[in-house]
């Protein structure tokens, strides 16, 4: 008569103290050998199987039973064959249907059929009722694990992609990957600009070599729920509640929020059959119109809609726009090197300011944020003593939470404005005066969009008035624009000519005229020394 064995192993314990499948497929081997039976087929269930792989390897096993017509199930134990009621049921009705069929339980001395004593019977059922209390048992202390390492701001599962895992067993957190950390803090970047789809971020992700925790493909609907993870600024989502993590952030809370709104809509990428230099940048200096952009015979031409009753008939070509366009670039050209040096001067100057500030601000909100994790421990203490219920632990600590995330996005945030305060005015600087260079080398490299950009940052209130550009400076620019003008005329550059004291008189003025009230106030006799003075504290210059 054939049989069909199980092996099942719930836990790398039980597989590590002699309960391995081997272990478990050698005894039931040879329990079948000495029955006389032959052996049909050998299902196993492992410990890294899901509860849903596992159920779906029971219901095969019975779907092969029943198609097969095998009259012998054989496992080691009842709570390796099954741990609840619905599994139960099911043996129980597959033995009713026929007399030959039986259920051997090895280490039970257990054998179950249709015609089975009363007592074997409620020996099975008593046995179901505590491997079912084991698994109730089992998942109750998992969740109050997972609880008590999400109080500690540690995520209980495997780590997201771009983490790995530290620590030993009981202590394990999670940190940033040195090789997938790096690539998935650019992926969110790239997203939040608004410039590729979910699909397109996946299609990179994989073209970048990134994988799953199993080594597959990270698929449209995981990156989309990847981008929407607070895990990635630091917070923990779980079973619909945030709670604070202690792990590093991969990237800012404004990055976060930027993506959100692209996920959103607010920002998605538009696709347009034409691309135009100019698209919705300028427009008619009369009606104030958004100027329309369209091609013939391959040159570009812009002129007003004429939706508002303008006047304004004339075509105009697009590179003749973009040579007005470039006289505005040099606008910003500061042509005294002395005069640039001591513009940079000054931007470095006025950034001091703004590092004390920001210094003062960054101390306030340090001392702010240890004085919240003062508070979310003495809370945690409180909660082990019973001083406090669960009710009031939970609304205080998420109170704290909160005024904790505000304090670190704040913190992030005045950092980065002293790190970037000073290269701001600098880069802003050198932008300007490469402002030309950089537009004709976008466009001799066809990035049509980085011209866009520029242009945009640049310039402001552009309009087309018969041909003729006009335009105004943006405010970042506008301030430099002014310095040029002062500074680029004739007498500046005169004053160049005299060297290096450009700012100073070159000969000191004639006082020998003056007289009374216009000459200083100082006695004849200074010229010489008297018999108080001592000539190695004397400044010769004093005595000229």
């Amino acid at each position: 008569m054939k049989a069909v064995l199980l092996c099942r192993v719930s836990s790398r314990e039980q597989e590590e103290t002699g309960y391995s499948l081997p272990a478990q497929e050698k005894l039931l081997k040879g329990y079948t050998q000495k029955q006389g039976y032959s052996i049909a087929k050998i299902f196993t269930i492992s410990e890294t199987a899901s509860g849903r792989k596992q159920r779906e390897i029971f219901s095969s096993m019975m779907a092969y039973v029943q198609k097969n017509n095998i009259k012998i199930l054989i496992c080691e134990k009842v709570d390796r064959f099954t741990r609840n009621f619905k599994d139960a049921v099911m043996i129980d009705d597959w033995l009713e249907e026929d007399e030959e069929r039986q259920v051997h339980m090895v280490k039970d001395s257990l054998v179950l059929h249709k015609n089975s004593r009363s007592q074997d019977k409620l020996n099975w059922g008593v046995r179901i009722i505590f491997a079912k209390n084991y698994i109730d048992n089992l998942s109750e202390e998992v969740k109050k694990g997972q609880k008590e390492k999400l109080a500690q701001g540690w995520l209980p599962c495997r780590p997201k992609p771009g983490y790995k895992t530290i620590g030993e067993r009981g202590h394990k957190t999670h940190v940033p990957d040195e090789t997938t950390a790096p690539l998935m803090r650019k992926f969110f970047e790239q997203y939040s600009d608004g410039d590729c789809s979910v699909k397109k971020l996946a299609d990179i992700m994989f073209e970048a070599g990134l994988r799953s925790s199993t080594g597959g493909r990270i698929y449209k609907s995981r990156v989309h729920q990847l981008l929407k993870d607070p895990f990635y600024i630091g917070k923990i989502r779980w079973n619909g509640e945030i709670y604070q993590g202690k792990h590093e952030p991969l990237i800012s809370q404004e990055i976060f929020d930027k993506i959100q709104l692209v996920l959103a809509g607010k920002n998605t990428p538009k696709i347009n059959r034409h691309m135009f230099l100019f698209k919705q940048l300028l427009k008619c200096a009369e009606c104030k119109g958004t100027v329309t952009w369209e091609i013939h015979k391959g040159i570009i031409y812009g002129h007003c809609n004429h939706y508002r009753n303008c006047s304004q008939k004339k075509w105009t070509r697009e590179d003749e726009i973009e040579n007005q366009l470039l006289t505005g670039f040099e606008g910003l050209q500061l042509k005294n090197s002395r005069i640039a040096e001591w513009l940079k001067k000054a931007l470095k100057e006025s950034h001091q300011d703004a590092t004390n500030y920001e210094t003062s601000s960054l101390k306030e909100l340090q001392d702010r944020l240890a004085q919240v994790e003062k508070r979310l421990d003495r809370l945690y203490d409180d909660k082990l003593d019973e001083k406090i219920t669960k009710t009031f632990y939970d609304q205080k600590f998420k109170q704290y939470t909160q005024e904790k995330a505000d304090i670190v996005v704040a913190i992030e945030k005045h950092t980065k404005a002293k790190n970037n305060h000073f290269d701001l005015g600098i880069n802003l600087y050198e932008l300007s005066q490469r402002a030309r260079e950089i537009y004709l080398r976008a466009k001799e490299c066809h990035l049509l969009e980085e011209q866009r950009r520029l242009i945009s940052l640049v310039f402001t209130s552009m309009t087309l008035d018969k041909g003729i550009l006009a335009y105004e400076y943006s405010n970042a620019f506008k301030l430099i624009h002014n310095a040029v003008v002062e500074t680029n005329g004739s007498k500046v550059a005169n004053l160049a000519k005299n060297g290096a004291r450009i700012f100073e008189p070159n000969e000191l003025p004639d006082k020998s005229t003056q007289k009374g009230s216009l000459r200083p106030s100082r006695p004849t006799w200074l010229r010489d020394l008297d018999s108080d003075q001592d000539i190695n504290l004397q400044r010769v210059e004093s005595y000229r």
